[in-house]
């Protein structure tokens, strides 16, 4: 039978209970506004009874608070962070293809439009006034104006890949902190929760920077409980990984590391120099341009490497243990307009890499359908030849850098110089045909310009004739091709500056220096449609400004839909996990009269032990 004195401990334990309850409840109310805090409660349930020896068998004991719980929903967490990561991926997308449609806009004054029919019309004058030197003189000045023009776009450029650089490194800072944080507040809930105690805090900390990594990367968390408390109770240690592109960011108590490798070589013409490739810290390779990375990290690489798919492939035809040369053919690349990979640096044959020193082109034509092929011989350095025999049956592919399947910055580049090449490939030809005011064969006006020597090129051109009329069938990168000019070192022969007399109006002057069929001829380039793919000059420019318009557009879109979506979800797993204060100032009351009432109970109980004690004593 239980002790007269039982009353108390019934009454205790609902003093203890609900003194817990409004802890925690209080607890919920001042982290009503807290970041990533999760609601939680007292779970209670009534003490184990007792068996005594009368008729009604069992007597209660009470009531006993086990164990404070999270009210968090693991299927809302998963949905988040999946829209999460999209949202992140849409946003940087979007912040930097602003960016860049910026640069290419043609509303405002001074645009490609505006340069490009300024040099027509400087032609114009020239056709007017054959004789006049100051009508050369603004010709020359408007193609001046127009290369300056693509400097100009392309030193913007190439500074957005610079910054997007700069900024992958601080996304890679931002994702080791988070590994970091995640793998001290592992340990930390394993330390409480071992001994049979519920670490609520520490987990709505880590799910908070799990969150946030999410927006950054692809995430996968999982967590398998490998034992009970030391209490029996069902808390315990845990095992929690979290991985960010296949690799282990958090294992448990240890943080990989992600780390920013710049680069010894460029893999386009166009990259600046330093470009960072990552590589876990325990040696395992990053794959960048997984179509599993997702966040803003996928995106920034997008943008920083994407070349919609336009990088060196070709078959390896033959080679020899030992070669250092090596014979690519059947190649995606087979115009010097469209020649984007950097005269030194590295290709992969298969699974191995070569570090090459230059090339050499030899142009074919394939029989059947007429179309222009190239052949190219890389040539390797001697201190790593090729290692094994490779067979045209062997089906080997040598590429240069990645096929990014994206229009980001190295695409626009690329765009532009087949541009500028095709085009002053196209009027220079023409403007060599005619004779300058001094009767001298004409030359090349637009032109580039060498970074170390400051000079300009002499261009030789495959597929015309030499001055000893033999056709051009081969050339190297050491030559001065079209493959050397690049928006970046865009200009016009410096000669053409300091004498404007040395622009060609007629094929002739013998005729009369009136004569201006070549500057007629010039002018019609303005309207040829069959220069490029997409038709007319204007129209290839227009093409290239409606593509940055079109994917601007389209990721803003798609960026404020899934921003929504990513509310919708909060608002939801917050109806779930989140703190109504109406909510809690009513079970504030509700336990408050508990506990008064359990309190009551032991002022009955006083007043019973009174009358039993101290009445009824003899």
């Amino acid at each position: 039978m239980p002790s007269t004195f039982f009353g108390l401990d019934i009454g205790t334990s609902g003093l203890h209970t609900y003194q817990a309850a409004l802890n925690t409840t209080f607890h919920n109310i001042t982290n009503a506004k807290t970041e990533g805090y999760s609601r939680q409660q007292l779970n209670r349930q009534a003490k184990d009874p007792i068996a005594i020896a009368q008729r009604y068998g069992m007597v209660g004991t009470g009531v006993i608070g086990n164990k404070i719980t999270q009210i968090r929903d693991e299927y809302y967490d998963l949905k988040y962070r999946t829209a999460n990561t999209i949202n992140g991926e849409y946003d940087s997308r979007t912040y930097y293809l602003k960016a860049m449609q910026n640069y290419l806009n043609e509303i405002k004054e001074g645009g490609f439009n505006t340069n490009f029919k300024n040099l027509f019309n400087g032609m114009s004058e020239v056709e007017k006034n054959p004789t006049s030197k100051s009508a050369r003189a603004q010709m020359v000045n408007q193609a001046y104006a127009l290369t300056e023009y693509f400097n100009n776009l392309s030193e913007n450029l190439k500074n957005t890949q610079n910054e997007v650089n700069f900024n992958i490194k601080n996304t890679i800072d931002a994702i080791n902190s988070y590994g970091d944080q995640i793998a001290t507040l592992t340990k930390q809930i394993n330390i409480i929760e071992v001994s049979g105690g519920y670490a609520n805090d520490l987990r709505d900390q880590r799910n908070l920077i799990v969150d946030k990594l999410s927006k950054l990367a692809n995430v996968t968390v999982k967590e398998e409980r490998i034992g009970e408390g030391m209490s029996g109770s069902l808390s315990g240690v845990t095992h929690y990984t979290v991985k960010v592109n296949g690799g282990y960011l958090v294992n448990n108590y240890e943080a990989n590391r992600i780390e920013a490798v710049p680069r010894t070589h460029i893999n386009n013409m166009n990259d600046v120099e330093g470009l960072y490739d990552l590589q876990w810290s325990d040696g395992q390779n990053f794959a960048t341009h997984h179509n599993n990375l997702g966040g803003k990290l996928g995106a920034l690489f997008q943008m920083r490497d994407g070349n919609n798919r336009a990088s060196l492939r070709c078959h390896v035809k033959e080679a020899s243990a030992g070669d250092t040369e090596l014979t690519l053919e059947d190649t995606n690349i087979n115009s010097v307009e469209n020649m984007n990979f950097p005269p030194k640096g590295k290709i992969t044959v298969g699974s191995e890499e070569y570090e090459y020193t230059g090339f050499d082109v030899k142009v074919e034509k394939d029989p059947d359908t007429g179309k222009t092929k190239f052949k190219y011989t890389f040539k390797l350095k001697e201190d790593k030849p090729i290692q094994k025999d490779i067979t045209e049956d062997d089906k080997v592919v040598a590429k240069i850098g990645e096929q990014v399947d994206f229009k980001g910055i190295p695409y626009y580049l690329d765009q532009l110089n087949h541009f500028i090449r095709k085009f002053s490939k196209e009027f220079n030809e023409i403007h060599k045909t005619g004779e300058d005011l001094e009767g001298n064969k004409g030359r090349e006006l637009f032109n580039g310009k060498d970074e170390v020597t400051g000079n300009n090129y002499r261009f030789k051109v495959p597929g015309t004739k030499d001055e000893d009329g033999n056709e051009i069938e081969e050339f190297s990168s050491e030559d001065e091709t079209y493959y050397k000019m690049t928006a970046h070192n865009y200009s016009v022969t410096k000669e053409f500056k300091e004498n404007p007399g040395l622009v060609a109006a007629a094929s002739s002057i013998a005729n009369g220096v009136e004569n201006t069929d070549v500057m007629k001829k010039l002018e019609n380039l303005q309207k040829d449609r069959t220069m490029f793919d997409q038709g007319k000059p204007e129209e290839f420019y227009q093409s290239l400004t409606s593509d940055i318009g079109v994917d601007t557009k389209t990721a803003e879109t798609f960026s404020k839909n899934q921003n929504m979506i990513v509310k919708s979800i909060d608002n939801q797993r917050i109806s779930i996990s989140g703190v109504d204060t109406e909510e809690e100032a009513m079970n504030m009351v509700r336990f408050k009269n508990c506990y008064d009432l359990s309190a009551k109970i032991i002022t009955v109980m006083n007043e019973i032990y009174n009358k039993l004690i101290n009445e009824m004593a003899i």
